[in-house]
């Protein structure tokens, strides 16, 4: 009899304990080091804006943020790895628009679902993209350039960084919006696609801010079309202030999460990155790269990417043939 009331009182104490160690173990994030994965090559913009972005991270959170590099296939395999990652908030995603982007560009090579299998938690940077020219090409403004490509359909040719990069879909929003086409000459990467502008390869592109500016603080290339307004160029129209429905796209860095992440845990980690977005140094670096701080919360963002996502499908739908 005595044996049985031990036991009994031993089973007591093991659920009391249990049910008064859950809430001390859900207030213990994070008691381990966070993998930030980055898809892409070490000194890109997004790696070096994850970079800055996660050591103010570890200094909010109080444990190593470390940042981890897994490029390839257009950004799709560190999205991959992080949407097949535990739901326990040690494993993050820092990407930009592509891992949206290519899924709707060939749904069926990618091995994920971007709306249903990657959770956002927020909006953090964007980097606008832009339409330039070379300063000593004849157009001045962007109309002035719809106006010779109308008049001399299939001349203009225009660099991108790939098959189903932003930039392509950039040229793809121009043509729905303006009736004319340019010829894109992918590259592999927006270095090789910017140097082929310098060089006179091309006579446009589609590429960022971050990466053109010292060529436009240098007076070798001139922006004619901008994705976002920024004030370093406010005098640069966007497609809408121009009468346009759609404005072409910049390129988002935002944090991604497996679906099913405990909200226990988003509480931490979301005020972090917030935080750090805002940290002085963080936003100095980003700033310095031509990118802006863009905080929106992971619910408004998952909004953003299907209607991004759904634009990019009915553009590639309606893509002329040569580019599928």
């Amino acid at each position: 009899m005595r044996k049985r009331s031990w036991i009994s009182m031993g089973i007591v104490i093991t659920l009391c304990f249990g049910l008064w160690q859950q809430p001390s173990e859900a207030h213990a994030y994070p008691n381990q080091p966070i993998q930030l994965v980055v898809p892409m090559a070490p000194g890109d913009t997004v790696d070096l804006s994850g970079r800055a972005l996660a050591t103010e991270m570890a200094k909010i959170l109080k444990t190593p943020v470390i940042t981890v590099n897994k490029p390839g296939g257009g950004s799709t395999i560190g999205a991959n790895y992080v949407a097949r990652a535990k739901k326990d908030g040690y494993t993050i995603l820092f990407a930009n628009s592509n891992i949206y982007y290519a899924p709707a560009m060939d749904p069926e090579t990618v091995p994920y679902n971007p709306l249903t299998d990657l959770e956002p938690l927020c909006l953090a940077v964007s980097t606008p993209l832009t339409v330039p020219v070379l300063s000593e090409s004849p157009w001045k403004t962007f109309q002035e350039l719809m106006v010779y490509m109308k008049q001399n359909p299939g001349k203009i040719r225009g660099s991108c960084s790939g098959v189903g990069s932003i930039g392509h879909f950039n040229f793809e929003v121009i043509r729905s919006e303006t009736g004319n086409a340019i010829n894109m000459i992918p590259y592999k990467g927006a270095s090789p696609a910017m140097t082929a502008l310098l060089g006179g390869h091309v006579e446009t592109g589609s590429l960022s801010l971050s990466l053109i500016g010292p060529h436009v603080q240098t007076g070798k290339l001139r922006i004619l079309l901008t994705s976002q307004k920024t004030p370093e160029y406010p005098n640069i129209p966007t497609l809408k202030q121009l009468g346009y429905k759609q404005d072409i796209m910049s390129v988002r860095f935002a944090f991604y999460v497996p679906p099913g992440l405990p909200s226990s845990v988003k509480k931490v980690l979301v005020p972090a990155i917030q935080a750090a977005i805002k940290a002085p140094d963080a936003m100095k670096a980003i700033q310095n790269m031509g990118a802006v701080e863009d905080f929106v919360p992971g619910d408004r963002f998952k909004k953003m990417m299907a209607e991004e996502y759904g634009m990019a499908r009915k553009l590639m739908e309606n893509a002329a043939p040569q580019e599928k």
